[in-house]
Formats: structure tokens, sequence, C-alpha cells
């Protein structure tokens, strides 16, 4: 992770994200890159989070629909998604979302543990909060979202 020190103690940045009218945070150090993701080629056989797999510049990048994979409603308003390039033991992966946000840098020693009346559906998938102005940011447990990959890989 991409700590500096300053004299506030250690800082953290995250890439912001909404899905589902939600903000939630990546920490940047696990995010490659983001795009608009275009061709999405449906996977015979894979679980409903799995959105299909795209060529990104080259690579392979399955797409993850994060609405699905929090158990949200697919997203009604027709929008063109928005997705964060993340990597997981070498693999490529997108992670849909509803729209990027900015990068936010806050006190390590400002997330706090997943709150009792967090959804839990987002609380399996959470590292954390971070209480913002009047919001509350989910911390995205990048691992914890991929977790899918060996079982859907094995359809």
């Amino acid at each position: 992770m991409s700590k500096t020190q300053s004299s506030e103690g250690a800082m953290v940045e995250y890439v912001t994200a909404m899905i589902g009218g939600q903000l939630f945070g990546l920490p940047i150090s696990r995010v490659q890159d983001v795009f608009m993701p275009e061709r999405v080629t449906r996977v015979p056989l894979a679980s409903r989070e799995i959105a299909g797999v795209l060529n990104l510049r080259g690579r392979i990048v399955t797409v993850v629909d994060m609405r699905s994979r929090l158990g949200l409603p697919k997203d009604a308003d027709g929008k063109t998604a928005m997705a964060v390039g993340v990597d997981l033991r070498g693999e490529s992966y997108g992670l849909l979302i509803d729209q990027i946000g900015e990068v936010l840098r806050l006190p390590e020693d400002g997330k706090e543990d997943n709150p009792v009346n967090l959804d839990p559906r987002m609380a399996k998938l959470a590292g954390g909060v971070h209480r913002l102005d009047g919001q509350l940011m989910v911390v995205l447990d990048v691992d914890r979202v991929l977790e899918l990959a060996p079982e859907m890989m094995a359809a």
C-alpha cells in the first residue's frame, strides 16, 4: 500500500466509485487503470456476477459485475458503465461500477471496522469504512471481491 508519512500520520489513497448509490473506495495501490468496457463477450455457464471477458490492450480481462456481486439490481438508467482494472495473482479483472469518482487521501487511522448495521452483502466484501462528510465510504477488499474467481473459472 502506498503510504505517505506526514504530520497527521500515515495516509492512504483511494480511488472512489459509486455502485448502486453507495460510495466505495479501492486502495489506489490495487488499481491498474480505469476504462470504458467495450465489446464484453459473455462467458457460457459463468456465474451471473461475471459480465464476460474483453480484450484490453491485448490482455484478456474478466469483467466482474459489481452490482451483481453486491446483490444489487441491474442499473436501469442505461448509463455507460465504467470499469476499474485490478490484478490478482497475475490475472486481470475489470470491476464494473456505475461511475468513477476522485482520488481521496485519507488518514489510515480514520478507517473503522465495518459497522454492525452495514448491509451484509457489502460487509462480506468490505475491509472497513471511512466516515466522510455525511457519507460512508466502504473500502472494497479487492481480494475478497475476486474470491469468486476459482469456482467460476472452472465452469
